[in-house]
């Protein structure tokens, strides 16, 4: 999947729920909060738990076990391990890696080598670690990026639309795309992508929009309300308890 994303990516790149606009109840499956309670875990992921809410996220995606995910850019394998025991022994997640970095130094670790290292487990051995450069093993139910689709803006030539739409030809006709990104000020737009890496959630959505997709639902589990939106998310003052959005896209049968 995805050498197409590549190209918009870049070689250096990288219970209750409210959806819509009313608060809804959403019971978490039992194959979700046994793949969050699972002792496999790492304990530094774990003690991530209550600010990442992973269960009311997948709960709201609709993961299913069987379920064939693509993960885009899954940094340490926060989620990747999640989504392992969700799906299943006849499941398949497969975490979209960048390639190696240009003029990187000698054994510098490859920018996948979190991912490889998951799969290489045998607790996670539904694990495929895929290049972007590489072509698409087959089409997805979920493809799914978190706190990502900011940084896509920051690419040298940064091409969304066409993103946006290689998104949705790789995935099954009624698959999910799910976008989870940390919140700018209304009216910012892309503006603050590169400074405070938040994006507005009204651009992602007219971007995704554009690519055909529809607008299933969001959800208020990550928001913030007492976070003033002018910070970095790196910054000391609202690390990790960033205002966050958490979109939920269908592409049509």
């Amino acid at each position: 999947m995805f050498n197409t994303l590549m190209s918009f990516v870049g070689a250096a790149s990288v219970a209750m729920l409210a959806c819509g606009s009313g608060a809804q109840a959403a019971a978490v499956p039992a194959t979700i909060s046994a793949a969050v309670a699972d002792a496999s875990r790492p304990a530094a992921d774990r003690e991530r738990d209550a600010n990442r809410r992973p269960a009311e996220l997948i709960a709201f995606a609709g993961l299913k076990r069987g379920e064939h995910v693509a993960e885009l850019l899954p940094g340490t394998g926060y989620f990747t391990r999640i989504f392992s025991k969700i799906v299943g022994d006849t499941g398949v997640v497969y975490a979209l890696v960048p390639p190696p970095r240009p003029n990187a130094p000698p054994g510098a670790p490859s920018m996948g080598a979190a991912a490889e290292a998951i799969a290489a487990d045998p607790n996670y051995k539904n694990v495929r670690v895929v290049p972007l450069t590489s072509p698409a093993p087959e089409l997805v139910d979920l493809v799914w990026t978190s706190d990502n689709y900011h940084d896509l803006h920051n690419r040298p030539n940064a091409d969304l639309a066409a993103f946006n739409k290689t998104v949705f030809d790789e995935l099954k006709p009624g698959g999910t795309y799910m976008v989870i990104d940390h919140a700018a000020a209304a009216g910012a737009g892309t503006s603050v992508t590169g400074t405070l890496h938040r994006i507005d959630i009204e651009s992602v959505k007219s971007e995704v929009l554009a690519a055909g997709f529809k607008l299933a639902g969001e959800s208020d589990v990550l928001r913030n309300p007492d976070d003033p939106h002018t910070a970095s998310i790196r910054d000391a003052s609202i690390r990790g308890r960033t205002d966050q959005f958490v979109l939920k896209f269908v592409k049509p049968k």
